[in-house]
């Protein structure tokens, strides 16, 4: 039977069953179900990080009804924020319309810096290093042959004359393809390892040796377009195309725009034991690369009245290394994404955080943002001002109802009831 990531009430069902439905969809073993309802141990996070004393779980949870280059996927998300992962499905859902999302990228490349400064001659010194071009690249993959031996490895050399108030500084970058890896280590090793050939070259010291997180050359793109009768009319459209170029001409509005899309891009990358912080860094980098904060996807309406959006991001995510294979409820994310390279796992995000910002724009300029975000709170301030069981859902019931989703109003309706 061909799998499916739309699942019709998925929502309504318990968490056991849908457990069950996610277990069937990624072939998970009892094990890995487990580790999926569990916790990190202590022992095992005393290794991860240092000075340990506790860890702390944030939910994860799964949008469903992704389509993706014409295959299905179900999407493991770490969020504490209620709203999220329902807006990312529901939009996914109206995307398999006109046929889900389609993705590309220019690959798994990233970029090692090296900071050369007291050059004599920084335009000469930068011809000598292109001269040793060869030499530099040999020195940086024997750092790594396991990379080489699967077609990876340092591939280029680039570099550029900076001034900065410390005067000129040759700055060199080294282009590696990390392939499956997120490379952080890999390329931080080889920058540190040509440094001293480059200072031979040059006659300059070398400082700061590390990678960049402005991953300019490891872009993931995705595209995908909502039929207006799908999404509420061509006025929705219109609506939606006009809070893009607000955004796009307000970096204000820009801000909290790139904001929905981070919800579904990070949620992805923290649950598959990503570098969250790497990708965050990288996208807001890549947003005001012209000077300018802009926002990081595009919205247009067609020659149908359909509206059109397209993301281009930056994002380093991995298959091999650090918590991605150490942590074992990312281990099972990944195993439920069924991805076979990193930069398939960067696609699919790029797609989620397209299908949030959608879902975030939609409600904006529609009904608002507040209805489906606090009709998902309101449990979250019953829980706070003390139900447990069943009162929780009455009290949060009571509040949607009369649109008084607050503290004090939880604390009565617990008090009524609890009477």
């Amino acid at each position: 039977m061909t799998k499916t990531s739309r699942i019709s009430g998925f929502f309504k069902l318990s968490v056991k069953e849908r457990m069950n439905l996610v277990k069937d969809f990624s072939d998970l073993t009892d094990e890995e179900v487990n580790d999926i309802g569990g916790r990190l141990g202590i022992e095992q996070a005393d290794r991860m990080v240092e000075n340990v004393i506790g860890t702390i779980d944030v939910p994860l949870g799964v949008a469903t009804n992704f389509l993706i280059n014409g295959k299905d996927y179900l999407i493991p998300m770490a969020i504490e924020e209620p709203s999220v992962i329902a807006a990312a499905g529901n939009a996914a859902k109206m995307a398999r319309d006109k046929g889900g999302f389609t993705t590309s990228s220019t690959g798994p490349i990233m970029i090692g810096q090296i900071q050369l400064v007291d050059v004599v001659d920084p335009f000469s010194a930068r011809f000598g290093i292109f001269e040793k071009k060869d030499e530099i690249i040999e020195l940086a993959n024997k750092q790594d042959p396991f990379l080489v031996k699967v077609g990876g490895g340092a591939i280029d050399v680039e570099i550029r004359v900076v001034e900065s108030k410390s005067g000129a500084m040759v700055i060199i970058h080294l282009i590696v393809d990390c392939k499956d890896a997120m490379g952080a280590n890999t390329v931080n090793t080889m920058a540190e390892a040509v440094s001293p050939l480059i200072e031979e070259i040059t006659g300059g010291k070398a400082i700061l040796r590390i990678i960049s997180n402005f991953a300019d050359k490891r872009l993931m793109r995705a595209r995908a377009v909502f039929s207006k009768e799908v999404i509420g009319g061509e006025e929705v459209v219109d609506s939606i195309v006009r809070a893009y170029h607000f955004a796009d001409a307000d970096v204000y509005r820009a801000s909290t725009h790139n904001k929905g899309v981070m919800n579904g891009i990070t949620a992805v990358v923290l649950a598959t034991g990503n570098d969250t912080r790497a990708v965050e860094s990288g996208v807001h980098s890549y947003a005001c690369r012209s000077g300018v904060y802009k926002p990081v996807t595009i919205w247009e309406k067609n020659s149908d009245g359909d509206l059109s959006g397209t993301i281009e991001v930056p994002i380093a995510a991995g298959l091999v290394g650090g918590a991605t294979k150490t942590h074992p409820t990312a281990k099972a994310a990944v195993k439920i994404l069924c991805v076979k390279s990193a930069t398939e796992l960067g696609e699919i995000m790029a797609a989620v955080g397209l299908a949030q910002n959608f879902a975030a724009l939609r409600a904006l300029a529609t009904e608002g943002i507040q209805r489906g975000h606090m009709n998902l709170h309101a449990k979250n301030i019953a829980i706070s001002a003390g139900a447990t069981g069943d009162l929780i859902d009455k009290i949060s019931e009571q509040m949607v109802k009369e649109r008084a989703i607050r503290i004090d109003r939880a604390k009565e309706l617990l008090d009524e009831l609890s009477k």
